[in-house]
């Protein structure tokens, strides 16, 4: 099993509180990871049927059965169930009592906020980070098969192919995941939007283009993305506020958790194909930006992503806030340097007012140096930004 930087996190604070709710996209490693902390743990999956008619028919029948350290999978499954673990876990006052797991953040965290406010620790679990792999000997051979095999633990536990994986991850997602609401009636439009989002990570966001795109109103696209946010897919960089005296844009840019969804969306399959195309930089942005997101989670951090355009042009391409702490951080998918991709750090620093301010340049190289405009970063040590 690969080590998971959350585990620490988990562990800490399932002696303090009596729920412990973990979220995260489906195969993201949820299941996997609190079976082996918690080994000795009952364990029960609201995926099977029998189980969740039991729990949704006789809820205090079934937390009578399972209501000392057990873990739920797939929780969601059973709304209901929220406030009867309330009443358990008030009367029992025991640490650690329930572990929660769900992938669709929309409902879990809904239900946990409206039953189980203070009770539960909530932290999600994203897909496996560059320094984790690193870590475990299975950092893939090259960049490019890299961002094409992506970090969900199965492709590495298993071995097998990212073109036969992710067609299949798409396709139940679509028909488990987002069949179950309401708001989404025709299944093979919104697979046209995932491509169509797929088109634009790490673009700026045009909800009339891709409406347009797709047939479908502004007001629909808006609710699709929701839902690929709350379900872990996609995610949001807001442009940094601090202006400088300067106009900023104010709309934000699409990132996609995974390069290796991303890329099988965009129908990359190799590295040929991915060292040719248009959106190569985008993706290989999407790389870097990910593992700042997923680092964040997984240590529980507080700092804030944010990217930084003036009306101008001139961009950072990652703005980390760590209380009044900026590190602006730029992003080069070529795997040689050039000294014009420096010039956006220096004209930011330039208008903080303040040269020394910490920068990074990340690259698609593999040699890591320090200069005076920014400390460059090859794109296997990415966790050397302290967040």
């Amino acid at each position: 099993m690969i080590n998971r930087k959350l585990a620490k996190q988990i562990l800490k604070l399932a002696k303090q509180y009596p729920v412990i709710s973990l979220t995260g996209p489906r195969q993201s490693g949820k299941t996997t990871l609190v079976r082996n902390l918690f080994p000795k743990y009952q364990y029960v999956t609201l995926e099977d049927l029998d189980q969740r008619r039991f729990a949704n028919e006789d809820p205090r029948g079934f937390l009578a059965e399972y209501h000392q350290y057990v873990i739920l999978d797939e929780v969601q499954n059973c709304p209901d169930l929220f406030s009867y673990i309330q009443g358990v876990v008030d009367q029992d006052q025991l640490p650690g009592q329930f572990i929660l797991t769900g992938s669709q953040n929309f409902l879990l965290l809904e239900k946990i906020s409206q039953s189980l406010a203070g009770r539960s620790a909530i932290m999600h679990l994203l897909p496996l980070e560059m320094h984790e792999l690193k870590e475990s000997g299975q950092t893939p051979p090259s960049l490019e098969k890299m961002l094409i095999k992506g970090f969900y633990p199965r492709l590495y536990e298993k071995l097998v192919q990212p073109q036969d994986w992710y067609p299949n991850y798409i396709r139940t997602y679509i028909e488990r995941d987002v069949r179950l609401l309401k708001n989404v009636h025709d299944l093979d439009t919104f697979q046209l939007f995932l491509k169509m989002c797929a088109s634009r990570a790490g673009q700026l966001l045009d909800l009339t283009s891709l409406g347009n795109d797709c047939g479908i109103s502004h007001n629909t696209a808006k609710s699709w993305l929701n839902i690929l946010e709350a379900s872990f897919i996609i995610f949001f960089l807001r442009p940094h506020h601090n202006n400088f005296n300067k106009r900023l844009v104010k709309t934000p840019k699409l990132y996609f958790y995974d390069t290796g969804l991303l890329c099988s969306l965009l129908g990359i399959h190799s590295s040929e194909q991915l060292k040719s195309h248009y959106l190569r930089g985008g993706i290989f942005e999407t790389f870097v930006v990910s593992e700042l997101k997923k680092h964040i989670y997984h240590q529980l951090a507080t700092s804030q992503l944010y990217f930084w355009r003036d009306q101008q042009g001139h961009e950072i391409d990652c703005i980390v806030e760590n209380g009044t702490d900026l590190t602006a951080i730029e992003i080069k998918s070529s795997k040689t340097i050039s000294p014009s991709f420096f010039e956006n750090l220096n004209y930011w620093k330039k208008l903080a007012g303040d040269p020394s301010k910490k920068a990074f340049l990340i690259y698609g190289g593999e040699k890591s140096q320090t200069r005076s405009a920014a400390q460059i970063l090859s794109w296997q040590e990415i966790h050397k930004i302290k967040l």
